[in-house]
C-alpha cells in the first residue's frame, strides 16, 4: 500500500505499509515540471465534471472523505471514510476487523477550493478491516448538519450500486491537495498485497497515477457525482504479491503484475451496512463487510 505516509519523514506506505521515502523533486526538475502539468489537466478537467475539495479531508498519513449513505439523516453523527491501513493503530492483520474502538483522531476539513475551513474530531473507528476490502470509518462528535451550518460543506453521498466499467473518475485527495482524472479500466477478481487480499477492486487506467499520501481518498463518478471507491495501492516495481506491489489474481488462480497501476476499494457494500445514528450494523440486511472473529463463530 503505497499510498498512506508515515509520520513527519514523509515515508511512502503500501497505500499505507511500506518504507521508502518520500522524496521530493528539485524544483524546476523536468519530472517534476511534467507531473505538476499532469497534475494541473487533471484538476481542469475534475473542474469541469464539478468534481471538487469539498467534504474532503487531510489526515496525518492519508486522505479522507466526510460521507453519508442515501438514508443519512442531518442529525446522524458524519462518518469520516479512508483506508484501514490509514488507522493510527497501524495495520490491521488479515483477518482483523476493528468495531467500535474509540478515537479522538482530528481531520482537517477542505472547502471546495482545497483551503481548510475546520479541525473535526472523532469519536470513535465506527468499522476498519483490511480483509476483502481496505477501509476505515469513523464517526465523528459533529453531525451532518453541524458541518453544513458551521461551514457550508454538505457530506459526499456513497454510490449504492457497484462501480461502472470505463466510467470517468476523480481522486481527490485532501492530504495532497490534488486531483487524478482517468477511467475505470475494470475489476480484479482477487488483489493480494503481502498478507492482504482484497476482493474486486478497481483497477485505474494509467492516467492516475496516485502517490504516497493519496491512501483513502474518494473516487467520483462523474456521471453520478458519488464516491464509487476508495483509492488504497498500486504496484510500484513490477514485482508480484509483495507490499507495494500488489498483484491480480483471477477466478482460475492465474496472477497478473501491472507495474504502475493504480487500484481502489468499491464502497457501495458499505451502504447496507449503516443504520440509524450512522450505526454501522453488520447484521442489517444485504450487509457482506467482514465481521470480526467472534462473530463468525
Amino acid at each position: 500500500m503505497k499510498k498512506a505516509l508515515a509520520g513527519s519523514l514523509l515515508a511512502l506506505s503500501l497505500a499505507g505499509v511500506g518504507s521508502a521515502p518520500a522524496v521530493a523533486a528539485p524544483d524546476g526538475a523536468p519530472a517534476q515540471r511534467a507531473a505538476d502539468r499532469a497534475t494541473d489537466q487533471a484538476a481542469d478537467q475534475a473542474a469541469k465534471k464539478g468534481v471538487d475539495f469539498a467534504g474532503t479531508v487531510a489526515l496525518s498519513n492519508c486522505s479522507g472523505s466526510v460521507v453519508r449513505v442515501p438514508r443519512s439523516q442531518p442529525d446522524d453523527p458524519a462518518l469520516v471514510l479512508s483506508n484501514g491501513h490509514c488507522l493510527e493503530s497501524g495495520f490491521p492483520a488479515a483477518g482483523e476487523v476493528v468495531v467500535d474502538q474509540p478515537s479522538t483522531r482530528t481531520f482537517k476539513l477542505l472547502d471546495a477550493k482545497g483551503a481548510e475551513k475546520a479541525t473535526l474530531r472523532a469519536s470513535k473507528i465506527s468499522y476498519a478491516t483490511m480483509t476483502d476490502t481496505d477501509i476505515s470509518l469513523y464517526q465523528l462528535t459533529s453531525s451532518y448538519a453541524d458541518i453544513k451550518k458551521k461551514y457550508g460543506i454538505k457530506a459526499l453521498e456513497i454510490e449504492d450500486d457497484h462501480p461502472v466499467r470505463k466510467r470517468a473518475v476523480t481522486v481527490v485527495s485532501g492530504y495532497w491537495k490534488k486531483t487524478y482524472t482517468c477511467e475505470i479500466d475494470g475489476f480484479a477478481y482477487r488483489l493480494k498485497e503481502g498478507e492482504w487480499t482484497w476482493k474486486d477492486s478497481v483497477r485505474y487506467t494509467p492516467a492516475c497515477r496516485t502517490i504516497g499520501g493519496t491512501s483513502g481518498s474518494p473516487v467520483i463518478d462523474h456521471k453520478t457525482g458519488k464516491v464509487t471507491a476508495v483509492n488504497n495501492t498500486g504496484n510500484e516495481d513490477g514485482e508480484r504479491c509483495t507490499l507495494n506491489n500488489p498483484c491480480e489474481v483471477d477466478r482460475r488462480g492465474k496472477v497478473t503484475v501491472r507495474k504502475g497501476i493504480n487500484y481502489a476499494q468499491q464502497t457501495y457494500g458499505i451502504v447496507p451496512c449503516v443504520g440509524h445514528d450512522s450505526k454501522i450494523d453488520l447484521g442489517r440486511k444485504g450487509c457482506k463487510l467482514p465481521r470480526p472473529a467472534a462473530a463468525r463463530r
